[in-house]
């Protein structure tokens, strides 16, 4: 089961590719966690990645597809993975899609965790962040014993710059300019599963359960 998690930024996909690769013992990839990983072991492909990022470039495509097929083809994703954050482009998504037909695989479900602007600006702007431990907290949702203080430190908690509203319409803008197209491309690959993202997190699940087979 090779399935593609796609959603705006602060929609809930990575927590439910977490849930997704609990489920069904299959590997949680997100590319940063790649970037991360092949920099940490030195590998080739993890030079090549940090010189761009440390002139503050983003790695080129073809670069990030040979990471993500690198990693797709170990061991623990022989049944299948989640990927998570990639792709984000059309030219992304048609060259993860060469590459995998190169070693007669293919992408079997783009799950879209659809949650409309303003409840993600409303989501986004209740985060808070312990400046000491960073630990994250929520004003409604996940609210601390007392207001403004972490739970397990103590720390202050603040709204970080990300989490802004004018930060957050950013990223939604450039979201809805780069990555809304895929959602037309895995459409037309009759692989994309819409899911109602503005349901409680446990019901989303079920949601994509119902979906991906018990």
């Amino acid at each position: 089961m090779k399935i593609i998690m796609l959603g705006a930024p602060g929609a809930g996909k990575g927590t439910q590719a977490k849930r997704i690769a609990e489920k069904y013992s299959i590997p949680h990839i997100s590319t940063g966690d790649i970037f991360r990983a092949n920099i940490k072991n030195g590998t080739e492909l993890g030079k090549k990645a940090k010189t761009f990022m440390d002139q503050g470039l983003l790695v080129p495509d073809e670069l990030v597809v040979d990471l993500v097929v690198d990693r797709v083809g170990q061991d623990d994703a022989k049944n299948g993975y989640v990927l998570d954050g990639f792709p984000r482009t059309i030219p992304q998504a048609e060259a993860l899609d060469n590459a995998l037909a190169a070693i007669n695989e293919k992408v079997d479900y783009a799950i879209n965790v659809d949650v409309p602007d303003e409840n993600i600006i409303n989501r986004m702007s209740g985060r808070r962040a312990c400046v000491s431990c960073g630990g994250t907290y929520h004003i409604v949702y996940a609210p601390t014993k007392t207001e403004g203080v972490c739970d397990a430190c103590g720390g202050e908690l603040v709204l970080r710059d990300d989490d802004k509203p004018e930060t957050v319409k950013k990223r939604l803008g450039v979201y809805h300019e780069q990555t809304q197209p895929l959602i037309d491309y895995y459409n037309k690959k009759k692989i994309l599963v819409d899911i109602d993202g503005t349901q409680d997190m446990s019901q989303v699940f079920d949601a994509i359960v119902k979906v991906l087979g018990e």
